[in-house]
């Protein structure tokens, strides 16, 4: 499903967003989804958006977290603690779509 999400986007994300971070940490159980959303989908996203800003943070023991920032430097994140990589694809879709 986080594929399926991804494609969808597809070369969507700068219509509504200016910059995506995606914090998470390298180690901790909570963080694993986001890992995994990161390794499987990553490089489909960059490739479908070359030249938007998607930074990955890495830190140890950090809450994993989607934050989206919007024109006029508003700003929304979720947690994406705890979650499955199609849990992952989908926070990331409600982000893209939504409008501060």
């Amino acid at each position: 499903m986080a594929a399926a999400v991804v494609r969808t986007l597809g070369s969507s994300l700068g219509k509504n967003l200016r910059e995506l971070r995606i914090h998470l940490c390298q180690t901790s159980v909570a963080s694993s989804g986001t890992r995994n959303f990161i390794e499987q989908n990553y490089v489909t996203l960059k490739k479908s958006n070359p030249d938007f800003p998607i930074l990955i943070r890495e830190c140890s023991g950090v809450q994993a977290r989607i934050w989206a920032r919007y024109d006029f430097g508003k700003e929304q994140s979720v947690s994406v603690e705890n979650m499955s990589a199609d849990q992952v694809a989908s926070a990331l879709q409600t982000l893209v779509q939504s409008k501060p």
